[in-house]
C-alpha cells in the first residue's frame, strides 16, 4: 500500500489484544505438556521436543489431536 503496511490493533469479531489471547488459549490446551517440557508454544509456533524417536510422533499426534478438538489446524507446508 502507498502508506504503508497495516496490522489489524483488534480481532475482527470483537476481541482485543488478539496475541495475548491466542497465547492463553494455546497455553490453556498444551499446559501439560509445556509444563513437562515436552512442546514450547510462543503464539502460533510450536516446539515438539523428545530426546529420542521414541515417543516422537505419538507426541506429534496428540498435539495436533488437541488442535483439531479446539477447531485449530496448522499448515503442513510450514512444518519441519
Amino acid at each position: 500500500m502507498p502508506e504503508g503496511s497495516f496490522e489489524p490493533t483488534i480481532m475482527f469479531f470483537g476481541l482485543t489484544n488478539s496475541p495475548a489471547t491466542f497465547q492463553a488459549m494455546m497455553n490453556e490446551l498444551l499446559r501439560d505438556l509445556i509444563n513437562m517440557g515436552k512442546v514450547a508454544v510462543f503464539i502460533d509456533n510450536m516446539i515438539v521436543g523428545t530426546e529420542t524417536e521414541e515417543g516422537h510422533d505419538e507426541l506429534v499426534a496428540e498435539v495436533v489431536k488437541r488442535l483439531e478438538e479446539n477447531n485449530l489446524y496448522v499448515k503442513l507446508e510450514k512444518c519441519k
